[in-house]
């Protein structure tokens, strides 16, 4: 069988995907290599972001209904791979379960572990359900050892966040507004719709004002002269957080890091807690840690930045702590000591610290830079893409690469292995 007719052979069952078009193009893509394409869409959403109608399933059923109808969508299609974007949300997890079940592929797209100017692209599962999980340094190091190539600095930013923030407002309008057809569609967060696209839209409306008030936050933090430790904190309602952290709300992490901070950091040491740059305020982070600080004697001491980028205060923070957020990888990029809570691909214990909080703020010891070095350069060589789902730019780059690793007999960790990886020395960022 040629290499054309075994992807003629193949049958790709798309679910949900990131806010946008990039399934679409990913689909057209895929669609010129030889390979069916399916679509099924739960809401007016995925409909808005989906071209060819004649691929396209809607999925106007009950959510207890979905795995039976996943079941026969796969036998009359003749479905070999689904493709998803994050596996713990309930009809992805669902599919999920099923496809193993039946021995298809499972290709799943995520934020990337080296956001923002990466994708994850992962088989079977991502973050705690990673094949990463199970991998250590050791067996990492022995695959590069017949690997030459060096690691990929990071390319020019793809300009995502207006457009993110743009595609997700635009998404969750299609939804609140033209749902009609999808009576039984129910949102895999708390927050209903309309809730959500209020939020949305309001970020968008109010970036140029939180921008202000990040700077400022940010220059009184730089300007102040005293040391200092980075909290880094995740939307609350991120799959990472939900499906792999130990804590039920970003408050109760709040509640950790400020009670270890107060008994364990120097009485000179601050502590500067950064919100993630797509917090919306469903969440009560700032009320809440203003309560926390002035319970805990250090009120003086804590500062909130409202999101933006991190590399400004990372460079001259002494630690940072986090759940399982993916920023983890720029703190142990630069050598700096980190503390992780959570399950996440990178918390290998070579380079996080596992010591109780106040005694990590006490005394924090510097990471393994060197075993670092090897796990950031195997995640380059194997699932980590150039680009992003958000800009044109972004989604262009992504696709250089995406369509054909999907495609592959192995998944990215094998491919390395046994030589067949793309090789990625050669492949130009654009700018």
């Amino acid at each position: 069988m040629t290499r054309r007719q075994a992807t003629e052979a193949r049958s790709f069952l798309f679910l949900q995907g990131p806010h946008g078009p990039f399934f679409d193009r990913l689909a057209g893509v895929l669609r010129d290599a030889g390979a069916c394409v399916w679509r099924v869409g739960f809401n007016a959403g995925d409909r808005a972001f989906w071209r060819d109608r004649a691929s396209y399933i809607p999925y106007r059923g009950r959510p207890e209904d979905w795995p039976e109808t996943f079941e026969r969508l796969v036998a009359e299609k003749q479905v070999t791979d689904i493709v998803l974007y994050g596996d713990t949300r309930p009809v992805h997890a669902a599919a999920v379960e099923r496809a193993r079940a039946a021995g298809l592929r499972v290709h799943v797209f995520e934020e990337g572990y080296l956001r923002p100017y990466w994708v994850t692209y992962e088989r079977g599962g991502s973050n705690g359900n990673s094949r990463l999980m199970e991998t250590d340094v050791a067996q990492m190091r022995a695959v590069l050892e017949e690997s030459e190539t060096d690691t990929l600095p990071p390319p020019a930013s793809w300009g995502d966040m207006r457009q993110h923030i743009f595609y997700g407002a635009a998404y969750h309008g299609f939804v609140l507004l033209a749902n009609h057809g999808y009576r039984e569609f129910r949102p895999h967060r708390a927050l209903n719709v309309s809730a959500e696209f209020r939020l949305y839209l309001r970020r968008l409306l109010l970036m140029p004002f939180q921008a202000i008030d990040r700077w400022l936050a940010t220059r009184r933090v730089r300007r102040g002269g005293f040391p200092y430790h980075l909290a880094l904190l995740q939307l609350e309602h991120d799959a990472a957080f939900q499906a792999h952290s130990p804590f039920a709300t970003m408050c109760d992490f709040l509640e950790t890091v400020i009670t270890g901070f107060a008994r364990g950091a120097p009485a000179h040491h601050h502590l500067v807690v950064k919100a993630h740059p797509l917090e919306d305020g469903r969440a009560p982070v700032r009320r809440c840690l203003r309560r926390l600080a002035r319970d805990n004697g250090v009120a003086d001491r804590v500062h909130y930045v409202r999101g933006g980028k991190l590399a400004r205060l990372l460079d001259e923070a002494r630690t940072a702590v986090t759940v399982n957020s993916t920023a983890g990888q720029q703190v142990l990029w630069r050598g700096i000591p980190l503390r992780t809570f959570g399950a996440a691909v990178y918390a290998k214990p070579e380079f996080v610290s596992t010591r109780p909080l106040a005694d990590f703020f006490a005394g924090p010891e510097r990471p393994d830079r060197r075993a670092y070095r090897v796990f950031r350069r195997y995640l380059l060589e194997t699932s980590q893409i150039p680009g992003g789902f958000y800009s044109a730019r972004g989604r262009r780059q992504l696709l250089r690469l995406a369509v054909d690793m999907m495609l592959a007999h192995e998944d990215p960790y094998d491919a390395l292995e046994s030589g067949t990886a793309a090789p990625r020395q050669h492949l130009r960022l654009v700018r």
